[in-house]
């Protein structure tokens, strides 16, 4: 599988993955792992067929290939992973069949976009090999890269609570707010920044390890904050009370 290569067609500057360098990372494993024939291999002392543009993974295999030689702080968490891979699925770059042990995921038609050496045809399809093409413009004002449409007003927005507490943004930080805000939610990392106001931030590191915080313990919604920030609470005042010095008197009769 380190032999050989691949083709990265042009047009995947243009579509949703080039906005997260971890995603689009993710989607040249995909087509790197992918066989360029029918083959049989070993995986978790199964033997299994696949066809070319086919591999087989899970989500724990797929958490460590991907992560192989990062750093611990700049990792992926498997889960991440699978859910990007399920948005693959959903734009038809790829689709994932999958059973108890491990899932079997095929690149849309590799054959036709890898199986050649002719070039591929501009009146074909674009949402499949050659990854899907979004509109991406950019906001002038705030230097927004859209990456889809119905999602555009969420992304302003996280882009808006980032100004109002660090100032104008950059390119790189706008990269930054988009991979979390697909990695969580915008609405988290807008409560992120909330808070990151509240505690007189200077940077987005400090978002950034509310965050990455958030996302180790499984945070999914607000709700899933407010039940951390009580959990929290219970604790400092549990650590309080355990802290403070037992007042006690030695009772007795007065004579």
């Amino acid at each position: 599988m380190n032999q050989g290569y691949i083709k990265l067609y042009r047009k995947v500057t243009g579509s949703f993955v080039w906005t997260n360098s971890n995603m689009l990372k993710l989607w040249i494993l995909c087509l790197t792992k992918a066989s360029h024939k029918e083959s049989r291999f070993i995986f978790n002392g199964q033997e299994i067929a696949v066809s070319s543009g086919q591999f087989v993974t899970g989500r724990a295999v797929i958490e460590k290939e991907f992560n192989e030689g990062v750093p611990r702080d700049q990792q992926v968490v498997g889960r991440t992973l699978w859910r990007w891979l399920k948005r693959f699925e959903k734009e038809e770059m790829l689709s994932i069949k999958s059973t108890t042990k491990y899932s079997v995921i095929s690149i849309n038609k590799w054959d036709e976009y890898q199986g050649s050496d002719q070039q591929v045809s501009s009146g074909r399809p674009s949402t499949v090999q050659q990854v899907s093409t979004y509109k991406n413009e950019k906001n002038d004002k705030n230097n927004v890269v859209v990456v889809e449409e119905q999602n555009y007003s969420s992304f302003k927005s996280v882009v808006k609570a980032y100004e109002s507490v660090f100032g104008m943004i950059n390119p790189f930080m706008v990269e930054s707010l988009q991979y979390w805000s697909d990695d969580l939610s915008p609405e988290l990392v807008i409560e992120a920044l909330r808070i990151s106001a509240k505690g007189n931030a200077s940077n987005f590191k400090y978002t950034e390890s509310i965050l990455r915080s958030w996302e180790t313990q499984g945070v999914k919604t607000l709700e899933d904050v407010k039940a951390l920030d009580k959990k929290s609470e219970t604790r400092r005042q549990n650590k309080r009370s355990n802290s403070q010095p037992s007042e006690w008197k030695e009772s007795g009769d007065d004579f």
